[in-house]
């Protein structure tokens, strides 16, 4: 309990000298000991996590490997990639009966299915 309070004492004290958003720190406690995080946008300024930095550029669009795993969600068998554009991804396999199958999805975030 003493740890707890010390750091919590510490981190009070870090974020009266860093100006923030309340909304940009979360104190975490768990099994190892007091958390400071920092929510931060990337796109807006530069975040580190860990040390190291990183981005939400992977996570933004809809790649090909994404796109095979949710044609193989919605039951295609012996998917792959028939073309691979810009906009958009085409992607083959059969349906549960046999039947040849096209799928076109979008590069959005979500992957949606536009035909």
């Amino acid at each position: 309990m003493r740890r707890v309070l010390i750091g919590a004492a510490l981190a009070v004290g870090l974020g009266a000298a860093v100006p923030a958003n309340a909304q940009d720190l979360e104190f975490r406690v768990g099994p190892d000991g007091l958390r400071i995080d920092r929510d931060c946008n990337p796109r807006y300024e530069e975040c580190y996590r860990d040390g190291y930095r990183y981005s939400e550029e992977p996570r933004r669009r809809c790649t090909e490997e994404r796109a095979l795993n949710k044609a193989e969600r919605m039951g295609l068998r012996r998917v792959r990639v028939e073309a691979a554009g810009r906009r958009t991804i085409e992607v083959r396999g059969r349906d549960r009966y046999g039947e040849r199958v096209f799928i076109t999805f979008g590069r959005q975030p979500s992957c949606p299915v536009l035909s």
